[in-house]
Order: C-alpha cells, then structure tokens, then sequence
C-alpha cells in the first residue's frame, strides 16, 4: 500500500504525499521556520526598533532602541527603504519614493510581514503565505534593481522561490499544524488558506 492510498481515508493530501524521505521532510520544516522567524523578526525589529535594522543611525551607528523609528512612536516602516535604498538608475524610482511612508504601504507591509510570518512558522495558510510573501520579495526585488552582485538573482528572488516551493511541498504539515489545518472545513471548502 502506497502512502498516497493510505491517506485516502481523510481526502487531504499531505506532505508525506509529496515528499517522501523524512529527512527532506525535516529540511523543508527547518526552512520553513528559518523563513518564518525571518519574517517576524523583521515585523518585531520594525514594529519596536530594536535597533538590529531598524533604530540605528546608518551616519553615526548610534542605536535607540524603541526611538522614533519605532511603527509603535510614528515611525515609518516602509519610508528608509523605499525612498533611500532604491537606487536612481531604478526605472520604478519614482513610484517607489513616492508610496515610501505612506499609511496604506507601511500598513500593508507590516501585515504583510505578520502573516507571512506567522503562516510559515506555524505551517498554516502556507499557499496564502507563499503568494503574498512571493508577491512582496518580487516588490523588494524590482526595488532592488539594478542589483550590484547579479544581473537578475539576489536574496529576494530566491526568497520569493523558496516560499512558493515551501508551499507546493506543504512543508506546513512537518513540525507544524499545516495537515490539521488542512482537515478543517474552513480550508476544505477554501484550499487557497492550506
């Protein structure tokens, strides 16, 4: 009996499904989480400024933790990057300075970044994740442009490959509540929130 068969029973289909050695299985959850609490750290560093990315002086590498550029104490998610870190050579400049600390983009972004988030490190909602999470990379990729390393590859297209690949493995369901969650009605009438 093949494990696909042995599965039947629930109708869901399962990552042991996809992936069948259970090391790769462990691999996929390891990055999943890696990804996950990438995501959060940088919704936490952001929301509170803890002064890693966000709360440093790039002139003085002065830090104040829980300053100003806290999204806490008005501070603008979304604003240092957008309008300083897109470079000029960029075709999209003026469309990225110009949505840079707005209250819909930081918003946007800083949901973007709890969901993501949470979905990867807890294994649930992991196609949602992987679409808006593939979604935002590619957005930090064009702003990336030109990239200085690569033509075309850096961090954020890989990124925005490797939530897509978290999601079709359904690496939620290893070390995570992605097979329950797939179980419940809510999702089985939805398949987009497995």
């Amino acid at each position: 009996m093949s494990v696909v068969e042995r599965h039947q029973h629930l109708d869901v289909m399962v990552e042991r499904d996809i992936v069948t050695h259970r090391s790769a299985r462990h691999a996929l959850a390891v990055l999943r989480y890696a990804l996950g609490l990438t995501f959060l750290w940088a919704f936490f560093d952001k929301l509170l400024a803890l002064g890693y990315s966000t709360g440093v002086n790039s002139e003085t590498g002065a830090v104040d933790r829980f300053g100003p550029d806290a999204w806490v104490n008005g501070g603008s998610p979304t604003f240092g990057f957008l309008n300083f870190g897109v470079s000029e050579d960029n075709a999209l400049h003026g469309f990225f300075t110009s949505i840079a600390g707005t209250a819909w983009a930081d918003w946007l972004f800083m949901i973007g970044l709890l969901g993501i988030g949470l979905a990867l490190t807890l294994g649930i909602g992991m196609r949602l994740a992987a679409l808006t999470g593939a979604v935002l990379y590619l957005l930090m990729w064009v702003a990336s442009m030109p990239i200085e390393n690569n033509p075309v590859l850096d961090d954020h297209l890989i990124g925005a490959i490797t939530v897509v690949v978290l999601a079709l493995t359904l690496a939620g369901d290893t070390w995570g509540l992605g097979a329950r969650w797939g179980r419940t009605d809510l999702v089985r009438r939805l398949p987009i929130l497995r």
